[in-house]
């Protein structure tokens, strides 16, 4: 946990907003080391799919360190293999094993057992509305807020039927100032696709000298689509960040869970360059 020496009592409450992005969310990790080593202070989490993940184990009290730790030692071409296909119309992947997996790391724990307040989102799929899970059961939470639409089955939550947060809203900004934030640090680690849109006409020449990209899988495919169909929004609640940290993860798949040592080592390097504007802040 993040130590708050050498920091007035009456310090600003600092909020930390975790976005949603699969294996690209493992810089998570590295901000948190880095947050961690310079000891500034951590008072409430609010996390999205991966966000979430990441997010509920550093309010249990685990260390980045010991989070890194856990992520690197796990073998992920064998943790790929936990696909358990669904006859759910919802979905096609159940969820059950990745569920297993989830609870092997986070534990059965409960939102009123955490050392710090957190909150995970999840989209209502039937009305689209956000939903801010903060009590009971912090496993169940997570599984919903990861639960990409088509290809994992909807979470059913309290009579609801829950989705991936990020369909709504990538990094949940706006949640964590709710929750008391004074200082609100925002990381987004998907490509923020207002940025890469261009519009182009094709013509036969064109085509001959296209980039040459490798075939996308379906879950790049559908995670594309969410973060163009949302674009404009998460621009919007970036901008309401106090500090926005967007580690470099170019060319880093949302499937390249292989790739967990240089999404934390590039989420490392974003951390540092935003600790200026963080220690800029606390000081006023």
């Amino acid at each position: 946990m993040v130590k708050t020496s050498g920091y007035n009592s009456n310090r600003k409450k600092v909020g930390l907003a975790l976005g949603g992005g699969a294996a690209r969310g493992f810089a998570h990790i590295g901000v948190l080391e880095i947050l961690e080593k310079e000891h500034i202070p951590i008072d409430m989490i609010a996390g999205t799919s991966t966000g979430s993940i990441v997010g509920a184990l550093f309010t249990q009290g685990k260390t980045a360190v010991e989070i890194k730790k856990l992520v690197l030692k796990m073998d992920w071409l064998q943790r790929m293999k936990l696909v358990d296909l669904s006859i759910s119309k919802t979905g096609f992947i159940a969820g059950r094993k990745i569920k297993e997996l989830l609870k092997s790391v986070i534990g059965d724990v409960d939102f009123s057992d955490l050392k710090i307040p957190f909150a995970c989102t999840a989209t209502d799929i039937m009305t689209g509305e956000e939903i801010i899970i903060n009590k009971g059961s912090v496993l169940e939470a997570v599984r919903a807020s990861i639960s990409v639409p088509i290809l994992f089955t909807a979470s059913k939550y309290k009579g609801r039927y829950l989705v991936d947060g990020g369909l709504v809203d990538q990094v949940p900004v706006d949640i964590v100032k709710n929750m008391g934030a004074d200082i609100t640090i925002a990381v987004n680690v998907t490509p923020r696709m207002s940025n890469l849109m261009q519009r182009i006409y094709i013509d036969e020449t064109e085509l001959q000298s296209a980039p040459s990209t490798k075939s996308p899988n379906m879950y790049n495919i559908i995670m594309k689509f969410i973060n163009t169909i949302n674009s404009q929004v998460t621009d919007a609640s970036l901008n309401k960040a106090d500090i926005l940290i967007e580690p470099r993860l170019a060319g880093i798949n949302f499937t390249d869970f292989g790739k967990a040592d240089k999404c934390i080592l590039e989420g490392e390097f974003a951390g540092i360059d935003a600790l200026l504007g963080i220690k800029k802040l606390l000081a006023a």
